[in-house]
């Protein structure tokens, strides 16, 4: 099988390879060469995780070969929309994300919508109001922090097409919920529509909206995980 690869380069000072066709499934780098290298073993992971939650079959990748189809370099604007030191940071959009989402992408995307979630709510289950508050040094957020982060990341991406609800609850796991149901209606009704939008200086799009929504949430399982432990 071929693996479509679209690389992302200074995202945060880092490099992403995104398997294009396999959201969810991503690589992180310092450079591009090293995020690429990586990602076989992540579609690795990845497939034994779908087939996990899935059943035996769900996802085959069987033997496969990488492709880097596009690189995208991310860039800053400032409110002019110039380029600059400082800003807002510009990230990927590949000539992938401008295919309508088809009713295979949607079912499969809220599947795996499903698992992400079920791993971020265990990730967190068992720990007291002490432990999910609890600050680290160097981290932006308390672990309770992150969960309401994740779930206003996903306002902001429904957002960016127009589909984010009316502003979501403070209490984390109500935030969860209130903005998770309202992506989980929207993708089928993404189904087959060609929409990009441009805002704020970056473009988005149905597909976009799922890439980042599922790598956002991945990302942050193991934010948490790490911090549970240090």
């Amino acid at each position: 099988m071929l693996i479509r690869v679209g690389l992302e380069l200074n995202n945060e000072g880092r490099a992403i390879a995104w398997a294009l066709d396999f959201p969810g499934c991503f690589a992180y780098g310092k450079e591009g060469p090293e995020a690429v290298i990586t990602l076989p073993t992540a579609l690795v992971a990845y497939e034994d995780w779908a087939n996990q939650r899935g059943g035996p079959g769900w996802m085959d990748l069987g033997d496969f070969d990488l492709r880097l189809v596009e690189t995208w370099q991310c860039y800053t604007i400032d409110e002019h929309y110039e380029l600059a030191q400082e800003g807002y940071g510009v990230e990927s959009f590949f000539r992938n994300d401008w295919k309508p989402l088809t009713e295979e992408d949607a079912a499969r995307g809220l599947a795996l919508l499903r698992w992400t979630r079920e791993d971020l709510l265990h990730s967190a289950a068992d720990l007291s109001d002490e432990q999910l508050d609890r600050e680290r040094p160097g981290e932006r957020w308390s672990i309770r922090g992150i969960l309401k982060h994740v779930a206003g990341a996903e306002w902001w991406y429904l957002d960016r097409l127009g589909l984010a609800p009316g502003q979501p609850p403070i209490d984390e796991k109500e935030r969860l919920v209130f903005v998770r149901e309202r992506l989980n209606a929207a993708l089928p009704e993404l189904v087959g529509k060609e929409v990009v939008i441009g805002k704020e200086g970056e473009l988005w799009s149905p597909r976009k909206l799922l890439r980042r929504a599922l790598w956002h949430e991945l990302d942050h399982v193991q934010h948490i995980l790490k911090l549970r432990f240090s």
